[in-house]
């Protein structure tokens, strides 16, 4: 078999069975950081979190699918949605995969083309720290790493995914699938698309 012929056995290969990961990223920032490999099950079990970086192996349906195991914290306080889901792997898959087969039945487009523009929109470039002077604390405005870009999105989307559905009628897959197809519009509505411009906004108000 020759690398042609590889080629086109690597294409056929489709997320689920049924998605196609040949997707462009348009963010040149973010293109070795969003993993679109050709694969089957988005699973690595771990295989590369002792590596420097190793998330950005792991394809970028699976790192949806570990985020909606555990959001991380909001205002240094860890919610309720945090950890809820850890050690489910098979039922945060079957949360993500309901909201892909939501996407595209609204949208008829590829709900891995959906979800990538959807972390594009909601990755912010720049954020505000504290430097210390002289016992003075000041805000600063940094740029944003691209590893630190997908994590914040990531980790907006799920949280205002479990906020939608938390307590509601509105079941988690459905309102993930909401705020995905609205961050991949670049829609004011969506939480994530407005957290990272809430985050630009006081950094250029800190330079």
């Amino acid at each position: 078999m020759n690398k042609t012929e590889d080629k086109k056995e690597i294409e056929k290969i489709l997320l689920f069975n049924l998605y196609d990961s040949n997707i462009i990223v348009r963010d040149r920032g973010l293109r070795e950081y969003i993993n679109l490999t050709p694969i089957i099950v988005p699973r690595t079990a771990g295989k590369h979190n002792s590596k420097r970086f190793g998330k950005s192996k792991m394809h970028i349906v699976e790192r949806l699918i570990n985020k909606v195991g555990i959001t991380g914290h909001r205002g240094k306080k860890h919610k309720r949605s945090s950890g809820k889901n850890v050690g489910k792997y098979s039922l945060a898959t079957n949360i993500v995969r309901e909201a892909m087969k939501i996407i595209e039945e609204k949208t008829n487009k590829n709900p891995v083309e959906v979800i990538v523009r959807a972390v594009e929109n909601s990755a912010p470039m720049q954020e505000t720290t504290v430097i210390e002077y002289g016992g003075a604390r000041h805000p600063k405005c940094v740029d944003v790493a691209p590893q630190r870009r997908v994590d914040l999105a990531l980790r907006w989307i799920t949280q205002s995914s479990y906020q939608a559905s938390a307590g509601k009628k509105l079941s988690f897959a459905k309102a993930l699938a909401n705020e995905l197809i609205l961050a991949s519009q670049n829609d004011s509505k969506s939480f994530s698309v407005n957290k990272r411009m809430e985050v630009e906004r006081q950094a250029k108000a800190s330079r």
